[in-house]
C-alpha cells in the first residue's frame, strides 16, 4: 500500500458535506453575511437542509431571533469574497459593501438573496433541538432561485483554511 498516514483532526480535508455556502440573515434593519461550509440536504418533503453556524455568530444569534435565512450558493468566481465573508465579522462590517455583494429582497423571509450567488434558498427554522449542543440548524427551504444562465455551476467546496476547489468536469457513471 502507497499510502501515509494523515491527522485524524484534519479528516474535514477530504471529506466535505457540499457546497460552500454564503447564510445571509436580517435582523432589523441590518444584513449580515457568513461563510458556512458544513451543510448538506436532510430530507424531500417537506424540503429540509441543515447548517452547522458557529454560537460566536451573529449569524446564530439572528437566526435563533428571527427564525429565517438564505442559503446563497456562490461559484467559483466569488472565492475571493466568501473567504472574506467567512474572516470578518458582521458585528464591524457591513459584508455587503465591503466585499461588493447585490442584496435582494427575498419572496418569504426579510434575509437578503445574493445577487451575484449561482442559487439562493429561502429557509425558515424547521428545528433547533440540535442547537444548543451542536450548533446545527434544521431549516426547511421555502423557495428557491437559480440562475439559468449557468448550465454547469462550478461552486466553492471548502477543503481547509484559504483553500477551496471547484468541481472541473461533469460525469456520467
Amino acid at each position: 500500500m502507497n499510502k501515509r498516514n494523515y491527522p485524524a483532526d484534519k479528516f474535514n480535508a477530504l471529506l466535505q458535506s457540499g457546497e460552500t455556502v454564503l447564510v445571509t440573515t436580517r435582523n432589523g434593519d441590518r444584513n449580515n453575511i457568513m461563510t458556512v461550509a458544513w451543510q448538506t440536504p436532510l430530507d424531500f418533503k417537506p424540503a429540509l437542509t441543515l447548517c452547522v453556524i458557529n454560537s460566536d455568530s451573529l449569524t446564530y444569534e439572528n437566526l435563533l431571533e428571527t427564525g429565517e435565512c438564505v442559503i446563497n450558493i456562490p461559484t467559483g468566481e466569488l472565492a475571493a469574497q466568501t473567504l472574506g465573508c467567512g474572516s470578518s465579522t458582521g458585528r464591524e462590517t457591513d459584508k455587503f459593501r465591503k466585499f461588493g455583494l447585490t442584496p435582494v429582497r427575498g419572496e418569504t423571509v426579510k434575509a437578503p438573496l445574493i445577487d451575484e450567488c449561482y442559487a439562493n434558498l429561502e429557509c425558515r427554522l424547521h428545528d433547533s433541538s440540535m442547537v444548543k449542543k451542536y450548533d446545527l440548524f434544521i431549516l426547511e427551504v421555502l423557495k428557491v432561485w437559480i440562475d439559468g444562465s449557468v448550465k454547469v455551476p462550478r461552486t466553492l467546496h471548502h477543503i481547509s483554511g484559504d483553500e477551496f476547489f471547484v468541481p472541473g468536469e461533469k460525469i456520467h457513471g
